[in-house]
C-alpha cells in the first residue's frame, strides 16, 4: 500500500472546497410504542437538533457520557439510520435525498469502525474475505490484483499475508480491531467513523491503533468522526471536539481552544475528571450532582440545568441561545449577558 496508491475515483460533483462534512440543526428520534396497536406514547430524543462541520483531511472528536447520543450521531450520518429532520451534507451533496443505486455508489467513500471488532467480524469468514468482501463487491481493482491489493491493505495496517486464511478468533482484541481499520481502509474511503475504535483494548494496545489510525490519515488524506469518551485520546488524535449532552450539542471548537478555555460547566466538569499524571498536583474534581435525565423526558429549558451549580431561573424555562466565539461556540444563558461577549 506504501509503494503502490489505490486506484482513483471518478470526480465527484459538488464538492465543497473546505468541508467533507457538514451536518445542520440533525435530529433523531425513536418513537416509543405501547399497547396491542401500537400507539405511539412519546419519543427517544437521542440526537435534538445538533449542527458541526469537518474538514478533509482532519478529525473531528465527539465526546460526552454513555447514551448522550454520540454513536447515534455517527450511524445517522452514514444514513443507518433515518433522520428525523435537519441536513447532513457529504461532498455538498445531502445524503439522505440519494436514491438506492447512489448510495451504493456513495458507500465506498463513507466507512465505519465499530466499537467491539470481535462482534463486528464474521467468525465464519477468513480474514482474507473479511477484508476483501466488499472490494469485490465494489469493484474496488480488477480481479488479477485483488490478492496483491489486500496483502498491501493488510500489511499497511500491521497484519501480515499469512493472516489472510485464520479467523477472527485466532487473533488478540487489538489485530481485531487493525483487520476492522483494513476492511474500511480497503474501500478507499475519504471519510470514517471511528465509533470508540479503542475503548475496548488495553492502554498500550489503544495508543498503537490511535497511533496507526492517525499515520493512515496522513498516507491517505483520511478526515475522521472520532467518538469517544475518553478525553485523553480525543485531545491527541482530534483537530476539533464536539460535546454532547442528552443529544445537544453544548460546545463545540478547536481542539486547544477547548482544552485550554472550556466555556460550558458540563466541559468544564469533564475536563476536571482526567487524571493527571503528576501525584503532587491535587485535583480540583466538579461533582455533578443527580443522575442524567432521560432523553424520553428532558427537562425544559437548559437540559443541563438540573445538574449545573450555576444554574439561573432562566435555564429552567428557555434553550440557550448558541454564542460563537471566534469558532468557539457555547450553548449557555451564563454568556448572555453582552460584556462575556
Amino acid at each position: 500500500m506504501q509503494n503502490e496508491k489505490a486506484p482513483e475515483r471518478n470526480e465527484k460533483k459538488h464538492v465543497s472546497t473546505d468541508n467533507i462534512l457538514e451536518v445542520k440543526d440533525l435530529k433523531k428520534y425513536f418513537p416509543i410504542k405501547a399497547g396491542l396497536l401500537g400507539r405511539l406514547v412519546g419519543q427517544v430524543k437521542a440526537v435534538d437538533g445538533i449542527s458541526f462541520s469537518i474538514k478533509r483531511g482532519t478529525t473531528m472528536g465527539l465526546v460526552g457520557e454513555s447514551g448522550c447520543g454520540k454513536t447515534t450521531v455517527g450511524k445517522t450520518i452514514l444514513r443507518l439510520n433515518d433522520k428525523t429532520s435537519g441536513d447532513v451534507l457529504f461532498n455538498g451533496e445531502e445524503i439522505f435525498e440519494l436514491s438506492n443505486r447512489e448510495l451504493r455508489a456513495k458507500r465506498p467513500q463513507i466507512q465505519i469502525i465499530f466499537q467491539d471488532p470481535y462482534s463486528s467480524l464474521s467468525p465464519r469468514m477468513p480474514v482474507g474475505e473479511i477484508i476483501g468482501e466488499a472490494v469485490k463487491e465494489h469493484n474496488i481493482v480488477p480481479d488479477d490484483k485483488f490478492d496483491d491489493y489486500i496483502t498491501r491493505i493488510m500489511e499497511s495496517c500491521g497484519l501480515q499475508a499469512y493472516h489472510k486464511d485464520r479467523y477472527p478468533h485466532e487473533f488478540s482484541g487489538g489485530q481485531r480491531q487493525r483487520i476492522c481499520i483494513a476492511r474500511a481502509i480497503a474501500l478507499n474511503p475519504d471519510f470514517i467513523v471511528c465509533d470508540e475504535p479503542v475503548s475496548a483494548l488495553d492502554v498500550s494496545i489503544q495508543a498503537q491503533i490511535i497511533n496507526l489510525l492517525a499515520d493512515l490519515q496522513k498516507e491517505f488524506g483520511l478526515a475522521y468522526l472520532f467518538i469517544s469518551h475518553d478525553l485523553s485520546v480525543v485531545e491527541h488524535i482530534s483537530d476539533t471536539i464536539g460535546v454532547m449532552y442528552l443529544g445537544s450539542m453544548v460546545e463545540y471548537g478547536k481542539t486547544e481552544d477547548i482544552f485550554e478555555n472550556p466555556l460550558h460547566p458540563y466541559t468544564k466538569a469533564l475536563f476536571s475528571a482526567i487524571p493527571t499524571p503528576d501525584p503532587t498536583v491535587k485535583m480540583d474534581r466538579i461533582i455533578l450532582e443527580g443522575s442524567i435525565p432521560s432523553p424520553a423526558n428532558p427537562p425544559l429549558g437548559c437540559k443541563f440545568h438540573t445538574r449545573c451549580a450555576h444554574r439561573m431561573e432562566i435555564c429552567e424555562t428557555e434553550v440557550p441561545k448558541v454564542f460563537d466565539f471566534d469558532g468557539h461556540v457555547v450553548a449557555c444563558h451564563l454568556y448572555n449577558k453582552e460584556k462575556d461577549r
